[in-house]
């Protein structure tokens, strides 16, 4: 990637429906050649795909809540299972494998305490292998960027 590629990839980060023309603009370069490095950028996997952020409470999802696991084992297959678990649950919006005391960090998001008491009870802990888990609700968000940092 050079710098023009950066510029690219910094540009749509934070307007993704920026037209050609102005994106080419932006960057020094007529629309076509410019058009050629975005497909570029898309096909080698640089740029993942293109969506709308939304505003979760608008949308009746006031309430994140992040939720350490801890497994009864850490085997890849132990691993494997849970995370196709845990796909299938639209309120996890994300999923690490984390090291330290807690193998697992999820991000949840819910409608009210009782929503993610529903969660808990009637998904996550069917889920085969959780040894513990541990929540922590956000009280308020202090910083959300969806823009990785410029280099």
């Amino acid at each position: 990637m050079d710098s023009i590629d950066r510029k690219i990839v910094a540009i749509l980060q934070s307007q993704g429906r920026i037209k050609m023309a102005d994106l080419s603009e932006r960057v020094g370069l007529s629309a076509t050649p410019c058009a050629r490095r975005v497909a570029m950028l898309e096909e080698a996997g640089v740029i993942s795909g293109y969506s709308a952020r939304v505003d979760q409470a608008k949308l009746g999802l006031p309430v994140t809540i992040f939720v350490a696991v801890e497994l009864d084992n850490q085997s890849t297959d132990a691993l494997q299972a849970f995370e196709r678990a845990v796909r299938q649950f639209d309120q996890v919006m994300e999923c690490y494998l984390m090291t330290g005391t807690r193998d697992i960090l999820l991000r949840v998001v819910a409608q009210d305490l009782n929503d993610f008491d529903r969660f808990l009870e009637e998904r996550l802990m069917r889920v085969s292998g959780i040894r513990n888990t541990r929540s922590s609700f956000t009280l308020r968000t202090m910083i959300a960027r969806t823009a990785l940092p410029q280099f």
